[in-house]
């Protein structure tokens, strides 16, 4: 053998060793931080609930009921984030009629781990909670929508592109596509995209058994099966509001609608000053029998 295949080999065999170091420390780097609550729903009639999910994990969650046979939602939080982050939408939703359950996707708050986390094991976490909520005495199981926050907004629009008996959506700060984020994500580490980026990229679908194309927002829109509502706010800088617009381009009907308003990506509490409007869009979905189409308020900045 000459030196050429010698170190022809050496190399080789030195590449193969090093992928499984290189693999640990990408799902290492790209692991979710876990924050647990610290608090409760106060002055709301909650209750704590755990809810079986995949591979046999728990998720926990507070359910917050209204009456007998009342609208609901499951609502998820975002990356590294957890029910309580959702709480602010808790009050005003109640008071308008709905049951609400708020919970914490695995390997998330006080949820149960798993091997990893993704988009589409967030969606199983989420359709898990919706069928625990069809459950229930105090819900009409009819009318159940979902609402989450960046990942869990993904997999809102996931769950609804797979689901028929779903009533509503609202998606809070979605990203159009996982790559986009991705690589936004390798240039804030100053990985370059070439190779190292791209084998992260192809890593990561291989881990979570999905290609981002099938995943993307700006793909499962197309199959939404009930009226969304896209919410993003415009000073947003971890996902741009561009990609809000990129979502809502590819919208199948006119039943996909689009409210921009001030705020970031993760202090989203502006939500609150439209909530009004949040609450317009369930109402029509989830109670409004007459069949006119609903029509997003010509106020502040919305489309």
């Amino acid at each position: 053998m000459n030196r050429f295949k010698v170190i022809t080999v050496a190399v080789t065999l030195l590449a193969l060793l090093a992928v499984p170091v290189v693999n640990r420390r990408i799902r290492a780097s790209l692991a979710a931080p876990r924050l647990r609550e610290t608090g409760v729903p106060d002055r709301l009639p909650w209750r704590e609930v755990h809810i079986p999910a995949q591979r046999g994990k728990t998720l926990f969650g507070w359910f917050i009921p209204a009456s007998e046979a009342a609208p609901a939602l499951a609502v998820v939080h975002g990356w590294g984030g957890n029910a309580e982050m959702m709480l602010p939408l808790a009050g005003p939703l109640h008071a308008a009629g709905y049951s609400v359950l708020f919970f914490d996707a695995r390997s998330h708050g006080c949820s149960d781990g798993d091997s990893f986390a993704s988009l589409p094991r967030f969606a199983e976490d989420l359709e898990h909670a919706v069928d625990w909520l069809q459950g229930q005495r105090e819900v009409d199981a009819s009318r159940v929508g979902v609402i989450g926050h960046s990942v869990g907004a993904g997999a809102a629009l996931l769950l609804v592109s797979r689901r028929p008996d779903l009533a509503a959506a609202v998606s809070l700060a979605a990203f159009a596509h996982p790559a986009g984020i991705m690589r936004r994500w390798l240039k804030l580490k100053r990985i370059p995209y070439w190779p190292l980026g791209a084998y992260i990229l192809h890593y990561v679908q291989y881990v979570i058994g999905h290609r981002f194309d099938d995943i993307a927002p700006c793909y499962t829109i197309r199959s939404a099966n009930c009226p969304v509502l896209l919410a993003h706010g415009t000073d947003d800088q971890m996902v741009p509001v561009s990609e809000a617009q990129e979502i809502y381009a590819n919208r199948r009907d006119e039943r996909v609608h689009l409210l921009l308003m001030p705020g970031s990506h993760d202090e989203y509490g502006e939500i609150e000053r439209h909530i009004g409007t949040v609450i317009g869009f369930l109402d029509a979905a989830m109670r409004d029998s007459s069949g006119e189409p609903w029509v997003l308020p010509e106020t502040g900045e919305t489309q």
